[in-house]
């Protein structure tokens, strides 16, 4: 979730243009998304785990696969030389729709979460208690996340541009995806 991509760069960009709250409006609308789309992921999972029983052990292997291969692929990533450009914002409604839409055009977010979610969730017993506590933990962590970027950009624009804060960054993101791509290949 904290890995840099189209959505955390929207962000800081905002955050460095047009301040904190622009940015965390921006960054409540990428949480909206996420949320639409795990909610998506569970009942996409449920309905295929019920319906295609032992196959989805296969597409569960494949998932996990795809997570460390992404999160090799972040972890030995290099940091990027594109600066992040800022633009001033006038409206709360715009950034918030802005950060939606972003979320929304990124394919990304479901594959990790149709990847991700095999490991935590058992399918076959999957009752309302469970996405409810899935949904809040998915806002409460991109709540956090989000407003971290969004503070952060705004108050220290020269540091976000910086190789080893970059690095830092993605070897922890790089980390986190290759532990859970693993987790969800070993789990039984």
């Amino acid at each position: 979730m904290a890995s840099p991509g189209p959505g955390t760069f929207a962000v800081m960009a905002r955050g460095l243009g047009s301040g904190f709250t622009h940015a965390f409006a921006m960054g409540m609308g990428m949480v909206l998304g996420d949320l639409i789309y795990v909610l998506i992921a569970i009942f996409g999972l449920s309905a295929i785990a019920n319906m295609m029983g032992d196959i989805f052990l296969i597409i569960k292997y494949i998932g996990g696969g795809y997570l460390i291969y992404l999160g090799i692929k972040i972890f030995l990533s290099k940091p990027s030389k594109q600066s992040v450009k800022s633009s001033k914002s006038k409206s709360f409604f715009k950034d918030f729709i802005s950060g939606f839409l972003i979320c929304m055009s990124n394919p990304k977010v479901i594959l990790f979460y149709l990847g991700f979610l095999p490991t935590f969730v058992d399918l076959d017993n999957l009752a309302t208690q469970d996405i409810v506590t899935i949904s809040c933990v998915v806002v409460v962590l991109l709540t956090i996340i989000m407003s971290g970027y969004a503070y952060f950009s705004a108050k220290a624009k020269e540091a976000m541009k910086k190789p080893k804060a970059q690095i830092i960054i993605n070897r922890f993101a790089g980390s986190i995806m290759f532990g859970a791509g693993s987790a969800l290949i070993l789990k039984s």
